[in-house]
């Protein structure tokens, strides 16, 4: 397995894939001063090298460079993450240490689901979402492709996020947020429309 992303994400992807013992091989990076990250040899281009897990935190950065590689992806699902066998889970997708992933989740392409994060039954969960560590979705959630659901939030029952918003960390989302938004608070609001640049 080879991580396109010589940071902190893949640091912790890194973890991951060792504790389901899955050989690294490599990590690939377009800054040519790195040489290496956690002993792990650091490659400049993509060319050749599969499959590839995107260890980039950023939804957009994520999305633009998988569209643009034409390789194998990988998966990784951290041991301690339980995953519903009734769950799917996309290719390139990360769930790292704790998560839970209940019953007949759909969990999209590129996705990550952060360190704790709970998602609940029947929820569908949108290509290139991040669900931010110790955020709650319960039954039934909705996210939108690129959305970000900030650390420690909580999305009741049946809830619906639209595409590339981001709900900031710490907020109760009782009602349904549109696309390409931020939305915040107790209970979440609409505070800004943001642009989409993929």
């Amino acid at each position: 397995m080879y991580l396109y992303g010589a940071s902190g994400h893949a640091k912790v992807i890194i973890d991951i894939l060792k504790s389901q013992n899955i050989e690294i091989e490599g990590l690939i990076d377009d800054n040519a001063t790195i040489g290496s990250l956690l002993g792990y040899r650091v490659f400049h281009s993509p060319e050749g090298l599969s499959p590839i897990i995107i260890s980039i935190g950023d939804n957009e950065i994520r999305k633009r460079i998988a569209d643009k590689l034409r390789c194998d992806f990988g998966t990784a699902v951290h041991s301690s993450a339980i995953v519903s066998e009734y769950a799917t889970i996309g290719t390139g997708t990360v769930v790292m240490q704790g998560a839970i992933i209940q019953s007949c989740a759909e969990i999209g392409r590129h996705c990550i689901i952060n360190t704790g994060a709970t998602v609940d039954h029947d929820c569908k969960i949108g290509d290139f979402v991040h669900i931010s560590p110790n955020a709650t979705l319960c039954g039934n959630v909705s996210v939108g492709e690129g959305s970000q659901i900030g650390a420690g939030s909580v999305v009741v029952p049946g809830v619906k996020i639209g595409k590339w918003s981001l709900v900031c960390a710490g907020s109760v989302v009782t009602k349904d947020i549109p696309d390409c938004c931020i939305a915040a608070g107790n209970r979440c609001k609409v505070i800004k429309i943001k642009s989409f640049n993929s």
